[in-house]
C-alpha cells in the first residue's frame, strides 16, 4: 500500500513505450516502478559496440517527425547528441530484374525511372481525378492500392515497402488499423495522393512540418534514448529480471511478480500495461487465474532475422550511396531487404571498412528466419554478390532473431483492440498501450507512452 501520499504506478515492460510513460509520471511527481523480464530495458531497441562496430539489433533509425519524441529528446538532453542521416540516406533502392535501381525522389525522376511502366507512370497522374469514396467494410493495403493504381506498383512499391516496415504481406495488412491516414485519404478527397497533399497541407497550417521527417540516431546508437531515461528515474524504479504473474485489480491493484525464485505481493494505485501482444495474452488476472487477453495470442508476429555484416570497403563493389534496398516478393530472393549501415550514420565501422544490415524471414520466408548463421550466410551469398557485388566473407559477423517480431495489423484487428478497450473499462486505473495497441514504429510507441502518462494523470485528478 502507499502510505505517502504520492501516487503509484506499477508499469509493466520496458521498452519505449513503458519507460516514455515511466519518464513522463516521474516529472508529475508519481512514484513508478517498471518491472521488465529482461536483464536490460529497450525492448526491441538494442545497440552493441564491439571492436569499433556498432550494431543495432532491432530498429536501425528513427524518422524525427512525433512533438512526443522531439519533446522527450530535448527534456532528457540529448538533443547534442542526436546524429542527422548522411544526406545519401535520401537515395533508396528497390531490386527490379535482379539488380537495384533508384527509387525516383521527384516527378521529374519519376517519369524517367524504369522501375515502373508507363501504364503505371499514367495511373498515378490519373488518380488524381478520383472521387471521394466510403467504404463500408475494411480492405487490405494491396487492394486499395490496386483500386487506385497498378498490379504492377502494389508488386514493386507496396510489397517491398511493407517488406522493410512491418516484414509483412500487404495483402493482409488492413487499411484501416495500419494505415489509418491512406483510410482517410479516401475517404475525404478520393484521391490518395489529394488527399495526403491536403493532410501535410493542413499540418503546414498547423506549424507543424509537412515534409517527410528527418531520419536520426544518437551517437551511441538508439539504446542511448533508453539508457538516458533509465537515469533519469529514482533508484530502485526498474525491476529488471522481474516477471509479473498475475494482477489482482481493486483499490489498490495489487500485483503477484517474481525475481529468480523469490516471489513478492506489492500494491499500487494504477497500473499501466506496455507489453508486446504475447505477453499480454499470457498475463493472469484475479485469483482464479484468467486471461482475459488471451486471444491476442492470435495475432500474427512473424519471425524476423537481422544479420549485421562488416566487409573491407575494398570487398564490396557497390558506392552503398544510399538509405539501402529492398527487394520486391516477385524477385524470388532471400532477403527482405539491405540496409547500408555505415553510409547511414558516422561510426558504425572502423576506418577502411563499411557495414550492411541484412533482413530475412518475416511473412514472406519465416523459415529463413530460423536458420543458424552459417545456413543464412550460404542463403544470401548469392543475392549479396548480385545487389551490392560482395567478394569473399564477412570480416564481422553479428546475428540476431526476433522470433516474433512485428505485429501485424491484419483485417479484423478491430477485435483486439476492442479487448483491450473492454479490460480498461472493466478495471479503473488500468490502461493498456504500446505496440499492440498504438502501432508499430519507435515514433508510435513514444507517443503511446506519453499518451499512457497523460491518461494516467488526468484518473488521478478525477477526470
Amino acid at each position: 500500500m502507499n502510505t505517502s501520499g504520492q501516487k503509484s504506478v506499477a508499469i509493466i515492460g520496458a521498452g519505449i513505450t513503458g519507460m516514455t510513460a515511466a519518464y513522463r509520471l516521474h516529472e508529475r511527481g508519481f512514484r513508478v516502478k517498471v518491472f521488465e523480464r529482461n536483464s536490460e530495458p529497450g525492448g526491441a531497441i538494442r545497440t552493441h559496440h564491439e571492436d569499433g562496430w556498432l550494431i543495432e539489433a532491432g530498429p536501425n533509425s528513427v524518422q524525427f517527425g512525433e512533438p512526443e519524441l522531439k519533446q522527450l529528446v530535448t527534456d532528457l538532453g540529448l538533443d547534442a547528441d542526436l546524429q542527422i542521416a548522411n544526406p545519401l540516406a535520401k537515395k533508396r533502392f528497390i531490386v527490379r530484374g535482379g539488380k537495384f535501381v533508384p527509387v525516383p525522389m521527384g516527378p521529374g525522376q519519376f517519369f524517367q525511372t524504369n522501375l515502373f511502366s508507363a501504364r503505371t507512370k499514367l495511373a498515378l497522374f490519373t488518380e488524381l481525378f478520383t472521387r471521394p469514396r466510403v467504404r463500408n467494410t475494411d480492405v487490405s493495403l494491396a487492394e486499395m492500392v490496386r483500386s487506385h493504381y497498378t498490379q504492377e506498383l502494389v508488386d514493386y512499391a507496396v510489397n517491398p515497402l511493407i517488406a522493410g516496415i512491418y516484414a509483412g504481406d500487404p495483402t493482409k495488412l488492413s487499411v484501416k488499423h495500419a494505415f489509418p491516414s491512406l483510410w482517410e485519404a479516401e475517404r475525404a478527397k478520393g484521391s490518395l495522393a489529394r488527399g495526403m497533399m491536403a493532410a501535410a497541407k493542413a499540418r503546414k497550417a498547423r506549424g507543424e512540418s509537412s515534409g517527410p521527417a528527418p531520419i536520426v540516431s544518437f551517437r551511441r546508437g538508439l539504446q542511448q534514448l533508453i539508457n538516458t531515461i533509465g537515469r533519469k528515474l529514482p533508484a530502485g524504479s526498474l525491476e529488471l529480471n522481474s516477471t509479473v504473474e498475475t494482477l489482482i485489480p481493486g483499490q489498490p491493484h495489487q500485483l503477484i511478480w517474481s525475481r529468480g525464485t523469490d516471489k513478492r505481493t506489492s500494491e499500487f494505485d494504477f497500473v499501466v500495461l506496455a507489453l508486446p501482444a504475447p505477453a499480454l495474452a499470457q498475463l493472469t488476472f484475479g485469483t482464479l487465474g484468467e486471461r482475459p487477453l488471451a486471444s491476442l495470442d492470435s495475432i500474427v508476429h512473424p519471425p524476423v532475422t537481422s544479420l549485421f555484416l562488416g566487409y573491407k570497403r575494398e570487398q564490396v563493389a557497390h558506392a552503398l550511396d544510399g538509405f539501402g534496398g529492398l527487394v520486391p516478393e516477385k524477385e524470388r530472393r532471400d532477403v527482405l531487404g539491405i540496409l547500408f549501415s555505415s553510409t547511414l550514420f558516422p561510426g558504425r565501422a572502423p576506418e577502411g571498412h563499411v557495414a550492411l544490415t541484412i533482413f530475412a524471414g518475416g511473412m514472406r520466408q519465416p523459415e529463413h528466419a530460423r536458420l543458424s548463421t552459417p545456413q543464412l550466410l550460404s542463403h544470401i551469398a548469392d543475392d549479396l554478390r548480385d545487389l551490392v557485388g560482395v567478394t569473399g566473407d564477412p570480416v564481422f559477423v553479428k546475428h540476431t532473431v526476433w522470433p516474433r517480431a512485428i505485429p501485424q495489423y491484419q483485417i479484423g484487428y478491430e477485435r483486439h483492440f476492442e479487448k483491450m478497450k473492454q479490460l480498461e473499462a472493466e478495471y479503473p486505473a488500468l490502461f493498456i498501450g504500446g505496440q499492440a495497441r498504438d502501432g508499430i514504429s519507435l515514433p508510435d510507441c513514444c507517443k503511446s507512452g506519453a499518451k499512457l502518462a497523460k491518461r494516467v494523470v488526468e484518473a488521478a485528478a478525477g477526470r
